[in-house]
């Protein structure tokens, strides 16, 4: 059932999705032809799919803690890493365009709900090597093997906190001054995600970059969505399907965007 309300999803947003030449609005329009279609190699991607790579060899057993919504594939607590490198990291092609993002947007701060095994938050991290990265993760199992993901790429500097997402967020925005990239891939439900999303309200502005990931996972993942594409401080949404992005443009007239990739 799950299967197929998703491909019913899929099949929708092909639909009415459309290309740049769809759109009306110079930002978007420019987003889409210089960012989101831009698929020229870049010097970091070899660099990060190596240590993919190593992850997707990797026969180790961790044992997984999950605070969230659960596995669509295979919920076992004892699993491979390469396992798990092979169900639940981000295709390349997802986190290359995450790193165009950043790369484009060169935030200051970026905070990343759900480590993962990490290479996600080394695409983030070496798109705006300046900004300041704080990455959580609810397993401590997983976050350690995202430890070794950072060490292998020289990058010891990232701000890995581990624990529950309603503990540990909000401690984090609240020191920081203000909130410029965060993308939310952890606790795939309704409630939790409308809490995320409202936590960040106070600390956004004009430059800020919300991204929540799996936004048709679910019924209740779809109503999420729903309600921030409906908030009044919200003016600009993207919806890619697999990740939707959030703007707070006051100089955009309030649209909500379906986009091909």
């Amino acid at each position: 059932m799950l299967n197929l309300r998703f491909a019913a999803d899929y099949l929708l947003y092909r639909l009415k999705a459309k290309t740049r030449h769809g759109t009306h609005s110079p930002f978007v329009y420019r987003l889409v032809d210089k960012v989101i279609y831009d698929f020229n190699a870049k010097k970091v991607y070899p660099e990060i799919e190596n240590i993919r790579s190593g992850l997707l060899k990797d026969d180790r057993v961790i044992t997984l803690t999950d605070l969230g919504a659960g596995s669509h594939v295979n919920n076992d607590r004892q699993k491979k890493i390469s396992i798990l490198a092979a169900n639940s990291l981000k295709p390349p092609k997802l986190a290359q365009l995450l790193y165009r993002l950043v790369a484009d947007l060169q935030p200051e701060n970026i905070i990343e709900l759900g480590t993962c095994l990490g290479t996600t938050t080394l695409y983030l991290q070496k798109a705006a090597p300046a900004a300041k990265v704080y990455t959580l993760e609810g397993c401590p199992e997983t976050a350690r093997i995202a430890k070794e993901s950072f060490n292998k790429a020289g990058l010891f500097h990232i701000n890995l906190t581990t624990g529950n997402f309603d503990n540990t967020l909000p401690g984090i925005i609240e020191k920081l001054d203000k909130v410029d990239f965060v993308f939310v891939d952890g606790n795939h439900q309704k409630q939790a995600t409308l809490n995320y999303f409202g936590w960040c309200l106070p600390k956004v502005h004009e430059g800020t970059l919300l991204i929540f990931d799996d936004i048709y996972w679910s019924e209740g993942m779809k109503e999420a969505w729903a309600q921030i594409k409906a908030h009044p401080k919200v003016t600009v949404t993207i919806d890619l399907f697999w990740i939707g992005l959030v703007y707070f443009k006051t100089d955009q007239a309030k649209e909500d965007f379906v986009i091909s990739i």
